[in-house]
């Protein structure tokens, strides 16, 4: 068991440093999770839907891999409201990593960082977004790579975009891959604070997962469903199909042979590649650790590892229409508390950690601190889950007695 252990922070240690060698921010964003020996299909080509509404920035679709089914997925690309005026969205993208493919997710931040120099279009064409910006708290939106309707969004511009990348590669380094490589201004956006994927866009990941259609081995590279006006959209008048798409031809034993599932590390640097940092580690959080228990490596850290809690899949069903919708206003707040709960969580953490690498502190005092975190985290999550159970159980349908109880007593209660 020791020996298995040792072999998996060996195989995570290699996979690190393939990456690190790949470019200067390579380790931006990683997440060690899933890497896949064959390349994912070809970006494939669609049109965009309208936005629905103002403050909803288009996130482009990807190709993710389902480990389950031995295959990649198409996530179809969406409109997402920002969750803080000022944020952008960084795609994730797979690249190289000189043994295996890994992927990077995306996230929100402030400045648009490196995403692979994937060519998403719609204002991802491999550097920056050009598909529009913040101006006092509003989103502008450039109509030359946005379908805008503007009988309801007015914030618009128009800035003519040269696309000189015309690739539809989806994936960076190794045979075939792009060789973009990330610039001093995306290394340093991959230092901001992050938001990972909010819930709408995880919510959206799964559905895609479970959608069979959506499997390349289905569609061979050319989505039915390839972009949607909301998360989670994949029926109605909003669904866009993919016009063309590339080639998907797997290896024969594409299975689960091709894709490993590696334990976190432990003490990898600054976590590159171990704690997604509201999915982009941060370089200035101070060295992980050292010495912490192997035992507690699978349990998450910071609050930022962790999702936030989704609203219950089961709706109050007492039986009583306005019992059921006071319930539902209960989970409503429980919900909306326990978001600020996590996030408030997440910031004091951040705050800690930078106030330790400004004082630069020593590595007795660092493990400290991580351990702090991760009893924060965990007492978080099982205050979270309590909540949500004592909810439940409260609007569970009451059930009366079985007839024979009450048949069985006297007029005055007593047996």
């Amino acid at each position: 068991m020791r020996m298995a252990k040792v072999m998996r922070a060996l195989v995570v240690m290699t996979a690190l440093a393939g990456m690190l060698a790949l470019s200067g921010a390579a380790n931006a964003q990683v997440t060690i999770g899933i890497s896949v020996g064959f390349a994912p299909p070809e970006i494939p080509v669609y049109e965009q839907p309208i936005c629905p509404a103002e403050g909803y920035i288009w996130t482009p679709g990807y190709w993710a891999w389902d480990d389950d089914d031995g295959d990649y997925y198409w996530v179809p690309g969406t409109w997402v409201l920002a969750p803080e005026p000022g944020y952008l969205w960084t795609p994730g993208y797979w690249g190289w990593g000189g043994s295996a493919f890994y992927f990077h997710e995306g996230y929100w931040g402030p400045v648009v960082g490196f995403y692979g120099g994937i060519n998403y279009g719609f204002g991802y064409f491999g550097r920056g977004y050009e598909g529009g910006r913040w101006e006092s708290g509003r989103f502008f939106y450039n109509r030359e790579v946005n379908r805008i309707n503007e009988r309801e969004i007015r914030n618009v511009y128009n800035t003519r975009i040269e696309v000189r990348n015309e690739s539809h590669v989806s994936f960076n380094g190794g045979n075939g891959g792009l060789n973009a490589r990330a610039s001093r201004e995306e290394e340093n956006a991959s230092r901001e604070r992050h938001i990972r994927a909010v819930s709408s866009q995880q919510e959206h990941m799964q559905a895609a997962r479970t959608n069979r259609e959506l499997r390349a081995s289905e569609n061979h590279g050319r989505p039915p469903i390839a972009a949607t006006s909301r998360p989670g959209a994949f029926s109605g008048g909003g669904v866009v199909a993919a016009r063309s798409g590339g080639n998907y031809n797997p290896p024969a034993d594409r299975g689960r042979g091709n894709a490993n599932r590696n334990d976190r590390p432990s003490n990898a640097g600054e976590r590159a590649g171990n704690r997604t940092e509201n999915n982009a580690s941060r370089n200035d959080r101070p060295p992980n650790a050292g010495g912490r228990a192997e035992s507690n490596n699978s349990r998450p850290v910071h609050a930022s590892e962790v999702p936030t809690h989704g609203r219950s899949d089961r709706p109050p069903s007492t039986g009583n229409p306005k019992v059921d919708q006071k319930y539902q206003q209960q989970q409503d707040k429980m919900y909306a508390k326990q978001q600020q709960d996590h996030q408030k969580l997440q910031q004091k953490q951040e705050q800690e950690h930078q106030r330790a690498t400004q004082q630069r502190a020593n590595d007795t005092r660092q493990q400290q601190l991580e351990q702090k975190h991760q009893q924060q985290t965990q007492q978080m999550e099982q205050r979270h889950q309590q909540q949500q159970q004592k909810v439940e159980q409260r609007q569970q349908p009451r059930q009366q007695a079985p007839p024979h109880q009450q048949q069985d007593k006297h007029p005055n209660g007593k047996p």
